[in-house]
């Protein structure tokens, strides 16, 4: 998985300090209703497609962007399932990053599916009822795809002080 160039030049000054970095990740159906999963090459895990957004670019347009990367497929963002602050992570080499992650719930405008860059393993179409071993929340914005309900969003946990 290539870092992106204007992270490079980020890091050059920041170092390993903590990044807030925009996030996307795709919950991609198709007309079948199965849902479009990669398998990870840096942990070996099945889960959905995701990835950062460059300076500039819409957030919906991250998403197809890259599914198309990652798996081939292409893609229409159909609406916003969940937004959420992700937990801070460490990489391996000391870099510190926090995503704010935006999950679109997707749909497949092609099917024929294949890895497609240097982030996966394999891809692949799931039933909803015979899916791999997911992290929970892969199984939750999934969850949340399925449903017609409105955006999830993380509640504050302290009420606003008047």
């Amino acid at each position: 998985m290539a870092t992106p160039e204007f992270i490079r030049t980020i890091r050059a000054s920041a170092g390993h300090e903590l990044l807030y970095l925009p996030g996307v990740t795709a919950v991609v159906f198709d007309d079948e209703g199965r849902v479009l999963l990669g398998r990870r090459v840096d942990t070996g895990h099945w889960a959905l497609p995701a990835g950062i957004a460059e300076p500039g670019e819409q957030p919906a347009d991250v998403v197809t962007r890259e599914v198309e990367e990652e798996t081939g497929v292409t893609c229409v963002a159909e609406r916003v399932v969940l937004v959420q602050a992700l937990k801070p992570i460490t990489y391996p080499n000391g870099d510190a990053c926090q995503f704010m992650d935006i999950t679109f719930q997707c749909r497949a405008l092609s099917t024929e599916a294949w890895v497609n860059d240097d982030e996966s393993l394999e891809v692949g179409w799931f039933d909803l009822d015979a899916l791999p071993p997911l992290a929970e929340h892969s199984t939750f914005r999934i969850k949340q795809a399925t449903q017609d309900g409105p955006t999830w969003f993380q509640a504050s946990t302290s009420a606003p002080t008047t």
